[in-house]
């Protein structure tokens, strides 16, 4: 949204102000900035005002504030707000550089997502003795997490085995070669050969039609051990 901003496709803002930041007078402020304190006010307003009354909820909302949190302070590393950076261009004869025109940009959004994945890799467990709307308590250091920290309250569940989350891996087709290591969770797999028909030679008749011939075939199938 800060760079539909900036790009002029939203109608209700523009680019972004200059922020104050230090040692401005070395440079001016110009070209179009991400408009992230429009963008971050519109995300906080969509999402609504998130309830605290137990701990899966004061998870949720500190989670959520690891992700959307960009301009309160320039002190608080939130991952958008640590992925803007200051883009300047030189102007002056010959290159000189005798002015810079610099705006704040956001970094590519893959790189933001590659950020949130490292965090949601090393994101803490937390816990609490009861229910209640206390901060959450990392479940192995009794460490309340930093404002940067992803958490969690559950373990993952294992896809590979059955469970009411999963009907798990097993007989599942996989390609050899390609996925069946993955699919299968390293338990192997079975190779079955089977015949199978199916439609080929297909033409296009005038008018207006697929005419197929059916083709039996050999093929071998491969599907996830127990």
């Amino acid at each position: 949204m800060a760079k539909a901003c900036s790009a002029g496709r939203m109608e209700r803002c523009t680019c972004d102000e200059a922020p104050d930041l230090e040692n401005r007078e070395a440079w001016q402020w110009g070209g179009c900035g991400d408009n992230l304190k429009y963008s971050n006010k519109f995300v906080k307003e969509f999402l609504g005002k998130k309830s605290d009354r137990d701990l899966r909820a004061r998870m949720d909302l500190h989670n959520t504030n690891v992700g959307i949190k960009v301009s309160e302070t320039l002190v608080d590393p939130a991952v958008i707000k640590a992925g803007v950076k200051t883009t300047c261009k030189c102007h002056g004869v010959s290159g000189s550089c005798t002015v810079r025109t610099c705006w704040r940009q956001l970094s590519p959004f893959h790189e933001i997502g590659k950020q949130l994945k490292q965090k949601y890799e090393t994101s803490l467990k937390v816990g609490s003795t009861t229910n209640e709307a206390k901060k959450p308590v990392s479940s192995h250091t009794d460490h309340i997490p930093r404002t940067t920290d992803l958490i969690y309250i559950d373990d993952s569940p294992n896809f590979c085995l059955m469970s009411k989350y999963s009907p798990g891996t097993f007989g599942r087709r996989c390609y050899k070669d390609k996925n069946c290591e993955s699919i299968c969770c390293g338990r192997g797999h079975n190779t079955q050969s089977k015949v199978v028909t199916r439609p080929c030679q297909c033409q296009v008749r005038w008018c207006c039609y697929v005419e197929c011939k059916q083709c039996t075939q050999r093929e071998e199938v491969y599907t996830c051990k127990d």
